[in-house]
């Protein structure tokens, strides 16, 4: 029997105007994420991934201390225990992207793993973090990752994630092959320009190397009062040939749904050895400072 999971995307506008306080943005965007989580449960979607800090605007294209306050534990806040009631009830696993504190000023992109049963998997904190151009200040805001590149055994499957920025590197792609994920979910918050020429390169490549899946998230729209450029959508899965199986919008909030047979990875690997090939003893060069 193929071993088919029916997957879904959520790529969402922000409702921030430059004057909205971080609570009453992260209560609106919540709101708007349930009501689309419950219609995916409604559609039989088995696991669901949300965009990069789903709750709020992407808050790193300013340098302001305002936005600590929408760090919230992981797993013990409210928004995470609020996704494991969720999960619980709709039999649902759920990536969900959100602001981590860890301590006293030690924050991280964090994205959580909750299984269809509600229990929390782990987490994947952000390893790459942006801070070359305007609008993209994400070293004002996060650590880099001090986890690696984990790979959690959900009921569906073996996920992995990687977050946004992270795409442009892909020695953390392999890495999470290596650990064994058969989906790779990156949230994502990333504008106009050449990032929208390599977003259906650079992912697609990822995936044929390490013969995964790939899902990809992004935001949609223009986040004032910023207009660091458009959010562009387009959110996606791709096989492992590098084929798009679903690409949503580029203007609009959406629920993207794909079955994803995941008896394709073996197939496509016993044509393609590329794990049997490998050379990492020729490999130093690339972990030498």
């Amino acid at each position: 029997m193929p071993r088919i999971i029916k997957s879904a995307l959520i790529q969402a506008t922000c409702p921030f105007d430059g004057s909205s306080d971080p609570h009453s943005i992260r209560t609106a965007m919540i709101d708007k994420h349930m009501a689309l989580i419950e219609e995916a449960a409604a559609k039989g979607v088995q696991i669901l991934c949300m965009q990069e800090l789903f709750y709020g605007p992407y808050f790193p294209a300013e340098q302001e201390m305002r936005w600590y306050g929408l760090t919230e534990e992981v797993p013990n806040g409210p928004t995470i225990q609020l996704m494991m009631e969720t999960a619980r009830r709709l039999g649902m696993v759920l990536i969900v992207p959100i602001y981590e504190v860890d301590g006293t000023g030690i924050y991280y992109n964090t994205a959580a793993v909750i299984d269809a049963d509600g229990r929390f998997l782990g987490k994947y904190r952000k390893t790459h973090l942006p801070h070359c151009h305007p609008g993209f200040w994400e070293k004002f805001y996060f650590r880099p990752s001090n986890l690696g590149y984990p790979v959690f055994e959900t009921a569906v499957g073996k996920v992995g994630v990687y977050l946004c920025y992270d795409r442009h590197f892909p020695e953390g792609a392999r890495c999470l092959g290596l650990n064994g994920a058969e989906i790779v979910f990156n949230p994502s918050a990333t504008v106009a320009g050449l990032s929208e020429h390599l977003w259906k390169i650079e992912q697609p490549a990822h995936a044929v190397a390490n013969q995964y899946f790939i899902a990809a998230i992004n935001r949609v729209g223009f986040e004032k009062p910023w207009n660091i450029g458009e959010f562009y959508g387009q959110s996606y899965f791709c096989d492992p040939r590098g084929q798009m199986v679903a690409v949503a919008s580029r203007d609009k909030d959406e629920l993207l749904i794909a079955d994803l047979d995941l008896d394709m990875i073996q197939e496509v690997r016993n044509v393609w050895q590329f794990y049997r090939d490998r050379r990492p003893e020729t490999y130093d060069p690339i972990t030498s400072p």
